[in-house]
C-alpha cells in the first residue's frame, strides 16, 4: 500500500506525520486490496484555525473512497476521519464477503439423518426433491402433500424459495 501525506499551509511535524501513518495502518485490518492512501492536511489560514484532513483511499476494482473531516484540533480531525474511513471499508467488506449477490446452489445434497444420528429424539427432516414452481403452484403442492415445507426454484426469477407451514396454520414464504 502506497501512502502519501501532503500538508498545505501547515508545517507538519514528525509527530503529526507519524500519527497519520499509524492511523492509516489501522485500515489494513480489513484485508482489502488497498492500492494507495493519499492524505491531505490543510490549515484554512483564517483566525478560526480549523484543520481539514482528507483521505483518498484507492481500492482495487472500485472507485476511490474520499473522506473529508474538519476540526479545530488536528488529532481530533484525523481520528474522526479514520473512524469514517473504517466504517466505509467495513461496509464495503461486508458487501463483498457477504451473501449479497452470490448465487444459491440449485441442488442440496446432504445426508440429514447422518447429521442427527447421535442426537436422541431429534426430528429428522427428509430431503425433498427440488421443483420449479411459481409461489401459487408451490402453495397448492404444499397443501396437497401435507408437508411442513417445500423448497423450490421460482419460475419468475430463478431464485431458491422456501414455502413453509407456520404453527398457526398459515403459510410463510422465504
Amino acid at each position: 500500500m502506497n501512502t502519501s501525506i501532503v500538508a498545505r499551509r501547515l508545517d507538519l511535524t514528525d509527530a503529526m506525520r507519524e500519527y497519520v501513518a499509524k492511523a492509516i495502518e489501522r485500515l489494513e485490518k480489513y484485508n482489502l486490496d488497498i492500492i494507495a492512501v493519499k492524505t491531505i492536511v490543510e490549515d484554512d489560514g483564517k483566525r478560526s484555525k480549523t484543520t481539514l484532513v482528507e483521505f483518498t483511499i484507492q481500492l482495487a476494482h472500485r472507485d476511490a473512497i474520499v473522506i473529508k473531516q474538519t476540526d479545530k484540533d488536528f488529532y481530533a480531525a484525523v481520528d474522526f476521519a479514520i473512524e469514517r474511513a473504517k466504517k466505509a471499508l467495513r461496509r464495503y467488506k461486508d458487501r463483498v464477503s457477504g451473501k449479497i449477490g452470490k448465487e444459491v446452489p440449485h441442488k442440496y445434497e446432504a445426508d440429514i439423518p447422518a447429521l442427527y444420528s447421535d442426537i436422541d429424539n431429534a426430528e429428522v427432516i427428509e430431503a425433498a426433491p427440488q421443483f420449479t414452481y411459481t409461489a401459487d403452484e408451490a402453495l397448492t403442492y404444499l397443501k396437497e402433500t401435507g408437508l411442513s415445507f417445500v423448497a423450490f426454484s421460482d419460475k419468475e426469477n430463478g431464485k431458491l424459495r422456501i414455502l413453509y407451514r407456520r404453527k398457526d396454520g398459515r403459510f410463510g414464504l422465504y
